[in-house]
C-alpha cells in the first residue's frame, strides 16, 4: 500500500494548504476549500497542518494527504513530539510530517521515537530537514521521505531565494527514500528545477495557497501601499 501511495505522488505536484494564526483563511472550513480548488487545478497530494484541519480535508478527498501539527513558533515546532505524530495520524492522514532536524526536541525524547510511533499507526513519515546529514540520518532511523522543508532556516545552511536545488540535489544523489523539494518554490519552472534536480515530487504552498503573500508581491511590484481603495 505505501508504495502504490508513494507513486501516486511520483512526478507530480503536491500542494501546501495552510495559513496562520490570526489570518482571515485560519479556519478548518476555509481550508477544507482550498484543498478541493487545488485539487479541482490538479494538485495530487494535499500538505496541510492542525488536526482539525486534516481531518476536515480527510473528508473529502482520498488523495495523498501529507499531515502535521504546528506547536509553537521557535525551534522544533513541526509535529513535535511523538504524541503530536500519533494525533496526525489518527485524523487519516496518510503521511505524517516532522521535524528531523538535530535540534533539540520540546520534551527531550529522541526522533526514532516518533518515527515508530507513527509506523505503529499504520503511516508513512516524512522528515522535515535542513541539512544532507539530516535527511541521511532520518532515513537510517526508518523516515519513508525526506523533504527539504526547513533548508535555510535552521541556521546551518545558508537560505537561497528560491528552492534549495543543491540540497534537493545531494539528498537525491544520497537516499534511496523520496526525496520532496519544498521551501521557497514560487514558480512554475522553480518545480520543473527541482524535479530535474532530482525531486521525487515536489511541494508548493504560498505561491498558490497564501493569498496574503501573493498580494504583498504584486503590490510591491507595482508600489501600491496598504490601505488603498476597494474598487
Amino acid at each position: 500500500m505505501s508504495a502504490a501511495l508513494l507513486e501516486r505522488l511520483r512526478g507530480r505536484l503536491i500542494v501546501s494548504c495552510q495559513a496562520y494564526p490570526g489570518e482571515p483563511l485560519r479556519d478548518p472550513d476555509a481550508m477544507r476549500r482550498m484543498a478541493l480548488a487545488v485539487i479541482e487545478g490538479g494538485a495530487a497530494g494535499i500538505r496541510a497542518q492542525g488536526l482539525d484541519d486534516l481531518s476536515a480535508i480527510r473528508a473529502v478527498t482520498a488523495l495523498p494527504l501529507i499531515g502535521l501539527w504546528k506547536d509553537g513558533a521557535e525551534g522544533v515546532y513541526i509535529t513535535p513530539t511523538a504524541g503530536h505524530a500519533v494525533a496526525v495520524a489518527a485524523t487519516g492522514a496518510d503521511i505524517v510530517a516532522l521535524d528531523a532536524t538535530d535540534r533539540p526536541r520540546p520534551d527531550g525524547r529522541p526522533l526514532a521515537e516518533s518515527i515508530d510511533a507513527v509506523h505503529a499507526a499504520g503511516r508513512l513519515v516524512m522528515a522535515d530537514v535542513a541539512t544532507a546529514a539530516e535527511g541521511v540520518r532520518a532515513a537510517g532511523l526508518g523516515a519513508d521521505l525526506v523533504g527539504t522543508t526547513l533548508a535555510g532556516y535552521t541556521g546551518t545552511r545558508p537560505r537561497t531565494e528560491g528552492p534549495d536545488l543543491g540540497l534537493v540535489a545531494e539528498l537525491a544523489g544520497l537516499l534511496d527514500v523520496p526525496v520532496i523539494a519544498e521551501g521557497r518554490v514560487h514558480t512554475p519552472e522553480q518545480a520543473r528545477a527541482a524535479l530535474a534536480a532530482g525531486a521525487f515530487a515536489v511541494v508548493v504552498g504560498t505561491a498558490i495557497t497564501h493569498p496574503t503573500t501573493l498580494t504583498r508581491w504584486f503590490g510591491e511590484a507595482v508600489g501600491t501601499t496598504a490601505g488603498g481603495a476597494a474598487h
